[in-house]
């Protein structure tokens, strides 16, 4: 199924994106809204009315804005009512907080999961479940394919892996339509400062001479963002994703050091790097590798990522430079 294809298949559609201000969400709003899709767009609600990346469609024909709250089951059954698909990016993401407030990523991750896989088998709403690839924790072999040994080396993976498990039980118990994504490292413009990306990139258009990290040595798999909106469109577009887990990475990996380095080239700027041994996290706790194996996704989808690590570094470098002060901080979002 090639791009067109799978853009075709929302046309006129009403689908649910929770998570939809956050960064992969509000790139999948746009693409929706491209392809000629009623977007319902879920955020988490704020008093101060705060729309962020979603601000330019307060007044858009497609897009209806709606507020709430995931771990509310009556609010997710009144987003979900009448739409063809939901993607569900909602969650409480970023891996040290959740040493300090596990029981928080629970509440959001596992039962707010929960409340949209019920809404979505009442009203008969084809799911589309973010996880993460940091559900397999360091590679046992690599590349990774979706059969990997799933390994909870940190309470916020633990929480995914448990909202994966449930996801999977109302396929196999309710032949719920149903599939999961799992993304590996996704990058671009919007992310926030958290990531290291854009964490390093404000520091070296900040001026910084000296970029302070962990261990150099743990490899990611990084895709751009729009790459990965299109990868859960095409998942949402195949029925014969139905019951699946499907991972969306390149294939192809980068130490962090060396990442870095290309980050400090593409900024123009001549920082140094510095080792600092606070920043290292326990040995039982670090990812040491993550690559992916993308065989499925693209067997059973088309799918295939569009734009190379350097043309995604370079365009999130600009976007950065232009936007210094735009960074997005929230971590209920993804």
């Amino acid at each position: 199924m090639n791009n067109s294809n799978y853009s075709k298949a929302f046309e006129n559609r009403t689908v649910l994106v929770t998570g939809a201000e956050g960064f992969i969400g509000s790139h999948l709003v746009d693409l929706l809204v491209e392809a000629g899709a009623h977007v319902r767009a879920f955020t988490h609600y704020k008093p101060y009315a705060e729309k962020g990346f979603l601000a330019a469609y307060q007044e858009h024909p497609q897009v209806t804005l709606l507020t709430g709250d995931i771990r509310d089951s009556g609010c997710v059954l009144d987003a979900v009512e009448g739409t063809s698909h939901v993607f569900h990016l909602a969650a409480l993401i970023g891996i040290p907080y959740s040493y300090t407030a596990p029981e928080a990523y629970v509440q959001t991750n596992v039962t707010g999961t929960h409340n949209v896989l019920m809404a979505c088998r009442r009203f008969n709403s084809r799911m589309i479940h973010t996880s993460t690839s940091e559900v397999y924790g360091t590679a046992r072999y690599a590349p990774i394919d979706e059969v990997h040994p799933l390994q909870p080396q940190s309470p916020y993976s633990a929480s995914k892996i448990a909202a994966d498990m449930l996801v999977q039980s109302y396929w196999n118990s309710f032949e719920a339509e149903v599939a999961i994504c799992r993304p590996f490292n996704t990058f671009g413009p919007r992310q926030s400062a958290r990531a290291i990306i854009p964490s390093v990139l404000q520091q070296l258009h900040g001026g910084a001479k000296e970029i302070r990290l962990g261990s150099l040595t743990p490899t990611r798999d990084f895709t751009f963002a729009t790459d990965t909106a299109r990868g859960f469109m095409a998942i949402g577009a195949s029925r014969e994703t139905n019951g699946q887990v499907l991972n969306l990475g390149t294939g192809n990996e980068i130490a962090i050091g060396a990442l870095v380095e290309k980050l400090i080239e593409v900024s123009g700027s001549n920082a140094r790097i510095l080792v600092e041994e606070a920043r290292i996290r326990p040995e039982k706790s670090e990812v040491h590798r993550l690559i992916s194996d993308n065989t499925e996704v693209r067997r059973l989808t088309g799918w295939e990522p569009q734009v190379t690590l350097s043309e995604g570094l370079q365009l999130t470098s600009d976007w950065i430079k232009d936007n210094l002060s735009a960074a997005n901080t929230s971590s209920y979002a993804t």
